[in-house]
């Protein structure tokens, strides 16, 4: 079975939403994208614009508090840049 982490962009909200999944990437976004209450419900343009692929959900996780642990816009920007 396949984790993700993720990280979406949201235009409107000039924001970035990080978390982590074991369902397919494209489930879970529709999920993000569909009626629902919790920080991605604030807007319906939220793209997919990183993922790297896990064993399991511990390592996915643990990849997720660590980007979120930068606290940095500019540095998720980059990890996003360099994957281009």
């Amino acid at each position: 079975m396949a984790c993700y982490f993720y990280i979406l962009h949201s235009a409107s909200l000039a924001k970035f939403y990080l978390g982590h999944t074991c369902d397919d990437i494209q489930e879970r976004m529709w999920r993000h994208l569909s009626d629902h209450h919790g920080f991605t419900s604030k807007s319906k343009d939220w793209e997919l614009v990183y993922s790297e692929e896990y064993a399991d959900k511990k390592a996915a996780y643990a990849r997720e508090r660590q980007v979120k642990s930068w606290k940095s816009k500019k540095k998720i920007e980059e990890l996003i840049n360099q994957k281009s």
